[in-house]
């Protein structure tokens, strides 16, 4: 039972999210739109081209740092950034185990193009991002 519970819990919040605005009694609501890649324009799913744009950029512009002994690291990061009002991707944080792998995953965000800015209510919004990456 406290299963059903919990599964119950997970769609009524997964479908509670609100992105129109509207106001109707006491309930306030407003439309946000997500930042848009360049090149992405014009596409229908604006969310699934900017994934796709997102792993090009990493498969594009990730370069793997070496060890002391010249072999290459891998590790997980998970990286937190954000699309500002003006449209420019800020790091706000990496997080993994291995530092090199951090600062070159870092490094790498930095290189992504600026944006289409996201909009709440018709005016330029910040939206963040949490990114896991196995590198």
């Amino acid at each position: 039972m406290r299963s059903l519970f919990v599964i119950a819990l997970f769609f009524a919040t997964g479908f509670g999210f609100a992105q129109d605005t509207s106001v109707e009694g006491n309930k306030v609501t407003s439309k946000q739109t997500a930042p848009v890649w360049p090149g992405c324009e014009e596409e229908a799913d604006k969310k699934a081209c900017f994934n796709e744009k997102l792993m090009a950029h990493v498969k594009e512009n990730y370069e793997y740092p070496k060890n002391d002994e010249g072999e290459y690291l891998r590790g997980k990061v998970t990286i937190k950034m954000e699309v500002n009002e003006e449209g420019n991707v800020v790091v706000k944080s990496v997080d993994g185990a291995e530092p090199k792998v951090n600062a070159a995953a870092t490094k790498m965000i930095e290189k992504m193009p600026k944006m289409q800015p996201g909009s709440r209510d018709g005016k330029p919004s910040a939206v963040s991002y949490t990114i896991p990456l196995t590198l």
